[in-house]
């Protein structure tokens, strides 16, 4: 059993870090780190997890662009981090990306809200999208600390380290930048899943009534139109003609209901 740290890791600990030229460097350069709803919450995740009283070793690392380089991508946010040593680390923050199944029923809730489906193809996460997650079983964040396994070649054995913590800051900026990543994390790019939620809502308001699908068949020649019913114009309101027409939804609306207001204004004459 340890009851200290060995020496390469005092040596670690209290050497000389050896400078990094072009090293991602965190924006935030005093106070605290983390501009974001989301860069938050990831953070405020971490002290939940028990590991948050240990971030602030990394911010000197993070500040002074001792990380070499960072990569969010499906199940890892990776990174390499120079220390007092020649060889550069490897620092890993991990999280199990959702299956194939649980983000087709993420896809199909998103598609099925307007709101959030807007949203997100206007470019922007909404904050309440862990609400959502949580209908379908899911959270984006983890859970436990085992759902959230960091690792770093370096000989410090606490968790995280201070390159580990450095990593977990940049990180959070990168939220700030983009809530996208924190998808990305979870298994889907941003291209990819705002393609396939285009593709169910396209789906869904592509039904065999949609417009576009009628005009091949509008008047078809051979097919009769029925004459309509004698009115009377006098006494008839002025959306009565709606009335005979067949349903004609497109996007979802009834298209004779999106006109009646439009006839009634019609039957009241231009405004004096």
């Amino acid at each position: 059993m340890r009851s200290g740290p060995r020496f390469s890791e005092k040596f670690e600990e209290f050497g000389k870090r050896k400078p990094v030229e072009d090293g991602v460097v965190a924006r935030s350069r005093r106070g605290a780190i983390g501009e974001s709803w989301w860069s938050g919450r990831f953070l405020a995740v971490l002290t939940q997890l028990g590991v948050g009283g240990r971030l602030d070793r990394g911010k000197t690392y993070a500040r002074a662009g001792q990380v070499v380089d960072l990569a969010i991508e499906p199940g890892a946010i990776t990174a390499t981090v120079q220390g007092s040593r020649d060889e550069p680390y490897r620092a890993r923050i991990g999280l199990r990306p959702f299956a194939d199944e649980a983000w087709d029923a993420v896809l199909d809730a998103l598609a099925a809200d307007s709101w959030f489906a807007a949203a997100l193809l206007a470019g922007e996460v909404p904050d309440d999208l862990e609400d959502l997650l949580g209908r379908v079983g899911l959270s984006l964040f983890p859970q436990g600390s085992g759902e959230l396994p960091m690792d770093c070649s370096c000989p410090d054995w606490s968790v995280p380290c201070k390159h580990l913590a450095a990593v977990a800051y940049l990180a959070a900026e990168e939220f700030d930048v983009d809530p996208f990543a924190l998808l990305r994390w979870r298994g889907r790019d941003r291209a990819t899943l705002l393609a396939a939620l285009r593709d169910r809502r396209d789906a869904g308001a592509g039904s065999p009534t949609a417009l576009e699908d009628l005009l091949d068949r509008f008047h078809r020649p051979g097919v009769p139109v029925p004459d309509p019913p004698t009115r009377d114009a006098r006494s008839s309101p002025a959306d009565a003609l709606l009335d005979d027409l067949p349903p004609l939804r497109l996007g979802g609306e009834d298209v004779r209901e999106v006109l009646r207001p439009l006839y009634a204004r019609l039957a009241d004459g231009p405004p004096e």
